[in-house]
């Protein structure tokens, strides 16, 4: 039996998987508020000793953490933690530990899917499906990975191209932009605003600058509740112009970085949005305003009809990638 995890700033879920006649099967998984746990290993050990009455013993592990991998270790972005493949090895008693990003992971994961997991966003599209493709991936942090495909085989590989500086498409976002350096600096990358801390940051603009009215109810929601839960919830179920313009200014920009991701890495074979937030808003990226950002590269408009832009519904995309890249 082995260990994967997906190991993201809210949740950490881990999973225990069965190779069955070549096909993987998932045994048990559960998922942990990360901020509740000084460290990655409590939770291995939490959850490995949930499962001690299982007659077969986790040997080896594969984790996709949300962080960049170098010789085995990790700095989380979005968590106070340090992460190291012997350490966690030695405290965790398993033989083998790999850390890959979390992105490499759902990339690995894409590639085991059936059709039936993905949403298809864009009705032009014609499927390539020997060309490079991308996974883009709006959750607590904005990922991205790149599958390079070589002739024969897809070569899924991490980058940190949400961190790269955000470009205003137009005179609202460039508003946007000024107000966000003065919060937080000269550097506003991609994920300050797509991802779910920065579905917030758009709703307080919005509010600060005096485009829109807070409603005292959504207020006082978002005291009791994940703020951008609220936000979604509400804009999907029209009911606040406020939480409606946040999310449809996100939507845009989401795909205004998810064409951007499909011309540097040449995608012709498709671009499949990962994480926890594009399920949630699924309704919403259907609409026209979506595609009409994502077709909105000037000469490049129609490579981009071409492109699949699919979103990924599966729960345990990353789960699987981590099984996958361990088991080659």
């Amino acid at each position: 039996m082995i260990l994967t995890g997906d190991i993201g700033g809210t949740n950490t879920r881990l999973a225990l998987f069965r190779q069955v006649a070549g096909q993987l099967q998932c045994q048990h998984h559960a998922t942990y508020p990360s901020a509740d746990y000084d460290s990655l290993e409590q939770i291995i050990i939490a959850f490995i000793a949930s499962q001690s009455e299982s007659s077969e013993q986790v040997h080896s592990a594969c984790l996709g953490v949300a962080g960049v991998v170098i010789n085995g270790r990790c700095d989380a972005t979005n968590l106070p933690w340090v992460m190291d493949e012997a350490e966690l090895a030695a405290h965790c008693q398993l033989s083998t530990v790999r850390l890959i990003n979390d992105l490499q992971a759902a990339a690995h994961g894409v590639l085991a899917l059936d059709e039936h997991d993905f949403v298809d966003l864009n009705p032009h599209a014609s499927l390539n499906p020997v060309g490079n493709r991308a996974v883009i991936a709006a959750g607590t942090g904005l990922g991205e990975a790149i599958l390079y495909w070589d002739g024969e085989h897809y070569h899924p590989f991490a980058t940190e191209g949400g961190h790269c500086d955000f470009a205003p498409a137009d005179q609202l976002q460039d508003d946007l932009l000024i107000w966000l350096r003065a919060r937080w600096g000269a550097h506003i990358s991609y994920e300050r605003i797509v991802s779910g801390p920065g579905l917030q940051e758009i709703y307080r603009w919005l509010i600060a600058t005096e485009r829109e009215q807070e409603q005292s109810a959504i207020r006082s929601r978002m005291h009791l509740q994940n703020a951008s839960a609220v936000i979604t919830e509400t804009a999907l179920a029209k009911q606040d112009p406020a939480c409606e313009q946040a999310l449809q200014l996100f939507i845009r920009i989401y795909a205004q970085e998810a064409g951007n991701m499909a011309l540097k890495s040449l995608a012709t074979g498709g671009i499949y949005l990962a994480g926890g937030i594009a399920p949630k808003i699924l309704p919403a990226l259907q609409s026209a305003l979506f595609l009409q950002s994502w077709l909105n590269k000037g000469r490049f408009r129609t490579l981009l009809q071409k492109i699949p832009v699919k979103v990924v519904v599966h729960p345990q995309v990353s789960l699987i990638g981590a099984a996958r890249f361990l088991l080659g």
